[in-house]
């Protein structure tokens, strides 16, 4: 369930005429047949683990995976509502591998996973939000525009206001945009390339944002996120 000052948000965006339009025009593309990831039931799953006052890190991604990854028993969406997440029977993606190839040299002891599924993170007060929430099918950034990154603007609004302080981790042009209005003497920053083999080289590797983001929260009286648990 979405907890509840989450809800509050997304109840205020409801009513706003850019949302409608957003939501109509989603809603038309289903009913074309056109598929849409995540599934209906996850578009909001980033908002139900941890509320607003709970979150101690924003790791911000573009917009959810477009393709479909092979499950147990049949081929699933690869997208379900946690950035650079998948479902733990889906193989883990190219930039994901890139993030627990980074964690294994920046954090001691760090052991690569076998799955992709960083819900255990997102309990732990890690917002894994995208800047747009859906895709079509096979069409990445097919959604960019329709509205999303205005929702996605308020939310990070809110985070920059109303938390004590966190860590934003911001990969790629599109999430450094997000950043520019945070305030940096309540909240920290971290800005690196995105983590997809076409820029990791660029100096994602090397970029210790985990190590760091632990470093400010235990400086601030936060509990660090245990990275490994997942």
């Amino acid at each position: 369930m979405i907890k509840p000052h989450w809800q509050q948000i997304i109840a205020q965006a409801k009513l706003q005429s850019y949302y409608c339009q957003l939501q109509e025009d989603i809603a038309q593309q289903r009913a074309q047949g056109i598929t849409i990831f995540p599934e209906k039931k996850d578009v909001f799953r980033a908002f139900e683990f941890c509320d607003l006052a709970e979150v101690k890190v924003v790791i911000l991604g573009q917009d959810p995976y477009h393709g479909v990854g092979k499950g147990d028993y049949c081929y699933q969406p690869q997208a379900h509502g946690l950035a650079f997440s998948v479902t733990s029977h889906i193989k883990v993606p190219p930039s994901l591998v890139n993030i627990y190839k980074e964690l294994s040299t920046d954090i001691d002891g760090f052991n690569t996973p076998t799955h992709g599924n960083l819900t255990s993170w997102a309990k732990q007060g890690v917002l894994l939000l995208n800047t747009v929430l859906t895709v079509q099918q096979g069409k990445a950034h097919s959604h960019a525009k329709l509205g999303w990154e205005r929702f996605t603007d308020d939310i990070i609004a809110q985070i920059n206001q109303h938390n004590t302080g966190c860590v934003f981790i911001l990969w790629g042009a599109h999430a450094q945009k997000k950043g520019r209005n945070i305030d940096e003497s309540k909240h920290l920053v971290l800005n690196g390339p995105h983590p997809s083999p076409l820029s990791a080289y660029r100096g994602f590797f090397g970029c210790q944002h985990f190590s760091s983001a632990n470093a400010w929260l235990s400086q601030n009286g936060k509990q660090e996120i245990n990275w490994q648990k997942l």
